[in-house]
């Protein structure tokens, strides 16, 4: 079983490692946000990172939340009902001014996708997920930042994601969500996410 444990001082350093902007407002809620895919890819678990942080009055506010940066095994399976050229994994990568608070399917408060992002297309209805099918892809596909179930946490990806990053606890959710409001009220709507790999704590 993995032990890998994230934490503020690690992420910085692949940050810096890899040439990412940091932002460091002093003032507070200039956010970084950082998903981290985790090496177990066992598809349908909620098995991956999600992290705020960001600088208040010289000190380091982090937060991170259990979620998952792939698809469930509905979507894995059933790639077609999505496209017909598999189905969306987010590519690892640096995504600058990429979201922005919105309505995720019309519905409620998230994370919307507001810039062309790139995919990993996964075709085979293996229910594995294949990060090198060679199958990449780069659009507007809706890959928002959202939750599972509005009234309890949820153990099982199933069809929550469809390429999306989706945080398993509502109320770990409505708090990030708050972080975001205050990030929207100080910087205005508009919002970097950045995907790494647990690889890359190697």
């Amino acid at each position: 079983m993995s032990t890998f444990n994230p934490n503020l001082e690690s992420i910085l350093g692949v940050m810096e490692h890899k040439g990412y902007k940091v932002y460091t407002n002093e003032s507070g809620f200039d956010l970084n946000i950082v998903g981290i895919r985790t090496k177990r890819l066992i598809p349908n678990r909620f098995d991956d990172y999600l992290t705020v942080f960001y600088r208040m009055h010289g000190e380091w506010i982090f937060n991170m939340f259990n979620c998952t940066t792939d698809p469930g095994s509905y979507w894995l399976n059933n790639p077609e009902q999505m496209s017909s050229l598999g189905t969306a994994i987010l590519k690892e990568g640096n995504y600058p001014k990429a979201y922005r608070l919105g309505r995720h399917r019309g519905k409620y408060v998230a994370l919307v996708q507001n810039s062309p992002l790139p995919v990993v297309r996964d075709p085979n209805r293996d229910n594995f997920l294949d990060l090198d099918s060679g199958r990449e892809e780069i659009g507007l596909f809706g890959i928002n930042i959202h939750r599972a179930s509005a009234h309890h946490e949820s153990l099982e990806v199933n069809r929550w994601s469809a390429g999306c990053q989706v945080l398993c606890d509502p109320n770990q959710y409505a708090f990030f969500i708050k972080l975001c409001r205050q990030g929207q009220k100080a910087f205005g709507n508009s919002f970097t996410y950045t995907l790494l790999n647990e690889k890359d704590f190697d």
